[in-house]
């Protein structure tokens, strides 16, 4: 793990009225190739207004680089242990499973110790918890899969999925494709992310256009979920569903009771990077 100091001082007019410098300690983490960075913002010190200071964070050539930012807060009700707030690069709020992911880890590292945790997000309570040595988060029940077309899905389990069953998505025009899909006029006015995917024996390959990014992202965790759940809708695999991203293999949980499904988990690796201070 590499140990950053002072990785980055966003840039600011220097005049006599400058006040000087808070110093915040961040960590960066990745999900099978979604990488976040992440905060222990308990206390409230970060400018949680400052959405500038998220995108520069984020941003790839003027910042650290990131597919968002997670801050670790103050438990929201006193059934929780944290809440995780999620910036998307853009500065616009969403749910994230690797995301989730990484951040349970994160809290586990800064409480010293792996016990199962209650959370909270922008769309309710999860629960995160170890298995081995990989990170098993849960989602919320999805009430339907929406079919779209005869090869197109939409799911909604904390983000939108349009999820598109294709020949071979390593062929796809992602960019272009998933551009024109993630804009689609019927999506607005937040659109949609959008997931290229095949099964082959049971495990689905997946490649993603990530809004809020507004590019292909190594991996998208609420991404592998609804492409499980539209596999597994689809008759196309059973539980637990294997799902191979281009940063990683993922697995996902998930169970049909009543018309929806339920019991859902996303379940994978979650790894530290480095960590550092940044100066605001």
């Amino acid at each position: 793990m590499l140990i950053i100091s002072d990785v980055l001082e966003p840039a600011a007019k220097h005049d006599l009225y400058r006040p000087f410098p808070m110093k915040i300690a961040i960590s960066k983490w990745h999900g099978t190739g979604n990488d976040f960075i992440l905060v222990d913002d308990r206390t409230s010190v970060f400018p949680i207004d400052r959405l500038d200071l998220v995108r520069q964070l984020c941003d790839r050539h003027f910042g650290i680089g990131s597919d968002g930012l997670i801050l670790i807060q103050a438990p929201k009700d006193d059934r929780s242990e944290f809440h995780m707030e999620f910036f998307n690069p853009d500065g616009s709020r969403s749910f994230c499973g690797n995301g989730s992911r990484c951040a349970y880890a994160f809290w586990c590292q800064l409480t010293g110790h792996r016990d199962p945790a209650r959370f909270t997000a922008i769309d309710g309570a999860h629960e995160g918890r170890w298995i081995a040595d990989l990170v098993s988060i849960s989602l919320n029940d999805v009430d339907r899969i929406d079919r779209k077309e005869e090869q197109v899905d939409f799911v909604h389990n904390g983000s939108p999925h349009e999820l598109v069953w294709v020949q071979d998505p390593d062929h796809v025009d992602l960019i272009g494709e998933g551009r024109r899909r993630r804009n689609d006029p019927k999506y607005a006015p937040g659109g949609t992310n959008v997931n290229f995917l095949n099964a082959i024996d049971g495990a689905i390959a997946m490649r993603t256009y990530e809004r809020g990014v507004e590019d292909e992202t190594l991996s998208c965790g609420t991404g592998v979920v609804a492409a499980a759940l539209s596999a597994l809708d689809r008759k196309k695999a059973s539980s637990p569903v294997p799902v191979r991203t281009r940063g990683g293999q993922l697995s996902v949980e998930a169970i049909s009771r009543e018309g929806k499904w339920t019991e859902i988990r996303l379940i994978g690796p979650a790894v530290e990077v480095f960590t550092g201070m940044i100066s605001v």
